[in-house]
């Protein structure tokens, strides 16, 4: 057997990921913050990149230009400040004769410095944005001027300035206050603190409890339960009965009211009307402060109704980035350099990169629409009946009704939200899980429409008539939903409503309460 070389020409074809095309599925994710943040980026790595301003539609650059000619001030305009700053040269000149000195002397601190009644210097001001000439506040933005929220730390400091006259104190009061997280309680350990400070413990546990005492009521606890004891207490709440039950939160939690009776010494109707002074304390007094920015949700999409009877879907331009390709520049710097020049392969590299993102900003706005269109399409009913229409919907329907991929959807409807007549939803928002219907031929239900109409039959029962899990599942077999009972104890225990049981005592205890 002859071994021997040979050339053979085979065709084929293979998905390559390039770089490019990796940025274009990012994009598709992006939710509108974080869009803009790399618009922002690309723009001050590429030149010939222009982010255009959706107020005037300019390019958002800076260009050199000349410097602006000094506005030129009338006589009249200021009334007699402007006589008087416009005689200003006069008047020095008369002053000179009349005391037989030079202005420079009478007022040596003036000298070689730039005179508040001089022409210049009144021209500037009236030139200013929004002043006219000092006598209006026309013009002016008043939040420029807003004082900021104050911070937890910035509300602590404040009283410990007031509280701690020692400077020893004072000091434990700053560490401690150091360690206060965003909701208001204590997370540093003591131990720790009082060997780091080479304090007395007794002083330093005198000045927790000073602590303790600030405004709002609950801040520098350690614990929850020490948080609303904090507040009880200042209510003159705190009561052995109150004082048991807030040490037995877990069986709270649980809704252990048979436990709850025996340990606090009370009866159900007491343990009610503890429970509902529990409820309106506040277990996070810290929260109420500024602790950063929060970003409000923009839009992606606005559906509105149509004169016709259907809907009007559109695209909010103010989360589309408009992105220009600056050409004029790329043709006039690469005509006046060598083509071998290393400037040259740069510009035409940022064109290419240019290019490129608006064509994917473009086609990530289509994209959008499309999905949007169709979510609209196969959610009318919502959109004219409410929740309990909503229709249970997934991906691959709405992928194959448009033409695209499921993973290109999943991308799309992440962090983008819709407003509609019914309130602002995120797009996933809308894709559901489909429960069959207990009618043969019968349209299925989405689990957001049978989880509310759980939600409504449990806030109609009545006291004498609380509806069980089985209850439940004859009710929604009735109206047409085929569904599991555990599924039914799924979905309640989800919206964190009691048991039958437990809602039983609940009311009843609630009606002999209102009865007395």
């Amino acid at each position: 057997m002859a071994l021997s070389a040979g050339l053979q020409l085979r065709q084929s074809q293979s998905l390559v990921m390039t770089p490019q095309l990796m940025q274009s599925i990012r994009l598709l994710q992006f939710s509108h913050v974080e869009l803009t943040r790399f618009i922002e980026q690309e723009v001050e790595r590429n030149p010939l990149l222009e982010l255009v301003s959706s107020e005037n539609d300019q390019p958002d650059t800076v260009s050199e230009a000349a410097e602006p000619a000094k506005p030129q001030v009338a006589e009249g305009d200021l009334g007699e400040d402007a006589t008087w700053a416009g005689n200003a040269d006069s008047q020095a000149e008369r002053m000179t004769s009349e005391i037989d000195a030079r202005y420079e002397n009478v007022f040596p601190d003036d000298h070689g410095t730039e005179r508040v009644d001089q022409p210049e210097f009144i021209d500037n001001w009236k030139s200013m944005p929004g002043s006219d000439g000092g006598r209006s506040g026309e013009g002016y933005d008043l939040d420029d001027f807003a004082a900021r929220a104050p911070t937890l730390r910035d509300h602590v400091a404040e009283q410990i300035a007031f509280a701690f006259a020692e400077p020893a104190e004072r000091l434990i009061a700053t560490e401690l206050a150091d360690q206060l997280d965003a909701a208001g309680y204590m997370v540093g350990d003591m131990a720790e603190t009082v060997e780091r400070l080479s304090a007395d413990p007794e002083q330093v546990d005198g000045v927790l409890a000073r602590l303790q005492e600030f405004e709002p009521a609950g801040l520098f606890a350690r614990s929850l339960s020490e948080c609303l004891a904090l507040q009880l207490a200042r209510k003159d709440r705190l009561d052995p009965a109150m004082a048991a039950l807030v040490n037995n939160l877990e069986l709270l939690a649980r809704r252990d009211f048979a436990a709850l009776t025996r340990i606090c010494g009370v009866d159900e109707e007491d343990l009610l009307d503890m429970m509902a002074e529990i409820r309106a304390l506040d277990p996070k007094p810290g929260t109420r402060f500024e602790t950063g920015s929060s970003e409000m949700i923009v839009p992606d999409v606005s559906v509105r109704p149509s004169s016709d009877g259907g809907w009007n879907v559109e695209l909010n331009p103010d989360t589309l980035p408009r992105v220009l390709v600056n050409q004029t520049y790329f043709t006039t710097v690469t005509g006046k350099m060598p083509k071998d020049a290393a400037g040259h392969d740069f510009l035409g590299e940022c064109l290419q990169t240019a290019n490129w993102l608006a064509r994917s900003l473009d086609q990530r706005a289509r994209t959008i629409m499309k999905v949007a269109s169709e979510i609209v399409r196969q959610q009318d009913a919502f959109l004219l009946h409410g929740v309990d229409h909503l229709r249970p919907l997934n991906l691959k329907a709405v992928a194959e009704a448009i033409g695209m991929h499921e993973s290109t959807v999943s991308r799309v409807t992440s962090n983008k939200y819709m407003i509609t007549p019914r309130g602002v939803f995120e797009l996933k928002y809308f894709f559901t899980v489909s429960i069959a219907s207990a009618q043969a031929g019968g349209d299925a239900h989405s689990a957001e429409s049978v989880r509310h109409r759980i939600r409504v039959l449990v806030d109609q029962e009545a006291p004498e008539a609380v509806l069980s899990d089985d209850d439940l599942v004859d009710l929604l077999k009735k109206a047409g939903i085929e569904i599991a009972r555990r599924t039914v104890a799924k979905y309640r225990e989800a919206m964190a409503i009691p048991s039958s049981v437990q809602r039983r005592r609940e009311k009843r205890a609630r009606a002999r309460a209102a009865a007395v």
